[in-house]
Protein backbone atom coordinates (compact mmCIF):
# COMPACT_ATOMS: atom_id res chain seq x y z
CA UNK A 1 0.00 0.00 0.00
CA UNK A 2 2.91 2.10 0.82
CA UNK A 3 4.70 1.53 -2.61
CA UNK A 4 0.71 2.51 -4.47
CA UNK A 5 0.85 5.76 -2.48
CA UNK A 6 -2.15 5.01 -0.18
CA UNK A 7 -3.37 7.52 1.72
CA UNK A 8 -1.70 7.09 5.29
CA UNK A 9 -5.16 7.17 6.97
CA UNK A 10 -6.37 4.33 4.87
CA UNK A 11 -3.03 2.37 6.08
CA UNK A 12 -3.34 3.14 9.15
CA UNK A 13 -7.40 2.14 9.48
CA UNK A 14 -6.43 -1.45 7.97
CA UNK A 15 -3.50 -2.25 10.39
CA UNK A 16 -6.09 -1.52 13.15
CA UNK A 17 -8.45 -3.55 11.96
CA UNK A 18 -6.44 -6.02 11.65
CA UNK A 19 -5.37 -5.42 15.34
CA UNK A 20 -8.05 -5.44 16.96
CA UNK A 21 -9.70 -8.91 14.68
CA UNK A 22 -6.15 -10.68 16.29
CA UNK A 23 -6.97 -9.19 19.55
CA UNK A 24 -10.37 -10.45 19.83
CA UNK A 25 -8.99 -14.08 18.00
CA UNK A 26 -6.42 -14.14 20.69
CA UNK A 27 -8.68 -13.43 23.65
CA UNK A 28 -11.53 -15.61 22.49
CA UNK A 29 -8.77 -18.81 22.55
CA UNK A 30 -7.52 -17.51 26.15
CA UNK A 31 -10.88 -18.09 26.87
CA UNK A 32 -11.90 -21.48 25.51
CA UNK A 33 -8.50 -22.17 26.60
CA UNK A 34 -8.99 -21.43 30.51
CA UNK A 35 -12.68 -22.63 30.36
CA UNK A 36 -11.49 -26.09 29.14
CA UNK A 37 -8.57 -25.98 32.27
CA UNK A 38 -11.62 -25.13 34.39
CA UNK A 39 -13.47 -27.56 33.85
CA UNK A 40 -11.31 -30.09 33.81
CA UNK A 41 -10.57 -28.72 37.51
CA UNK A 42 -13.76 -29.18 38.41
CA UNK A 43 -14.47 -32.01 37.20
CA UNK A 44 -11.26 -33.71 39.06
CA UNK A 45 -12.27 -31.91 42.48
CA UNK A 46 -16.01 -33.47 42.29
CA UNK A 47 -14.75 -36.80 41.94
CA UNK A 48 -12.30 -36.03 44.50
CA UNK A 49 -15.03 -35.12 47.04
CA UNK A 50 -16.89 -38.11 47.90
CA UNK A 51 -19.79 -35.38 49.58
CA UNK A 52 -18.47 -35.19 52.77
CA UNK A 53 -15.03 -33.37 52.49
CA UNK A 54 -15.95 -29.73 53.58
CA UNK A 55 -15.43 -27.98 50.81
CA UNK A 56 -18.42 -29.27 48.72
CA UNK A 57 -20.72 -26.03 49.03
CA UNK A 58 -17.78 -24.01 47.50
CA UNK A 59 -17.14 -26.39 44.73
CA UNK A 60 -20.74 -26.22 43.82
CA UNK A 61 -21.02 -22.69 43.61
CA UNK A 62 -17.44 -22.62 41.59
CA UNK A 63 -19.48 -25.23 39.19
CA UNK A 64 -22.78 -23.08 39.08
CA UNK A 65 -20.41 -20.09 38.13
CA UNK A 66 -18.81 -21.79 35.74
CA UNK A 67 -20.90 -20.69 32.60
CA UNK A 68 -21.42 -17.30 33.51
CA UNK A 69 -17.56 -16.26 34.65
CA UNK A 70 -15.71 -13.76 32.72
CA UNK A 71 -11.92 -14.24 31.24
CA UNK A 72 -10.15 -12.23 34.32
CA UNK A 73 -12.89 -14.31 36.93
CA UNK A 74 -11.30 -17.53 35.10
CA UNK A 75 -7.94 -17.42 36.32
CA UNK A 76 -8.94 -16.61 39.84
CA UNK A 77 -11.15 -19.91 39.73
CA UNK A 78 -8.67 -21.91 38.41
CA UNK A 79 -6.29 -21.00 41.24
CA UNK A 80 -8.96 -21.84 44.03
CA UNK A 81 -10.49 -25.21 42.66
CA UNK A 82 -6.96 -26.22 42.17
CA UNK A 83 -6.01 -25.02 45.59
CA UNK A 84 -9.34 -27.19 47.27
CA UNK A 85 -8.16 -30.06 44.92
CA UNK A 86 -5.09 -30.19 47.08
CA UNK A 87 -6.82 -29.78 50.32
CA UNK A 88 -9.28 -32.52 49.06
CA UNK A 89 -5.67 -34.88 47.82
CA UNK A 90 -3.80 -33.66 51.14
CA UNK A 91 -6.71 -35.08 52.99
CA UNK A 92 -7.13 -38.55 50.64
CA UNK A 93 -3.57 -39.39 51.41
CA UNK A 94 -3.64 -39.04 55.25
Amino acid sequence: MLDEDTDPEKILIQFKAAQKGLEKAYFLLLDETYRKALAIKISETVEACPGNCGNEDRIEFIRKQFPNLELDSLTDKMKEIASLKAKLEDYRDK
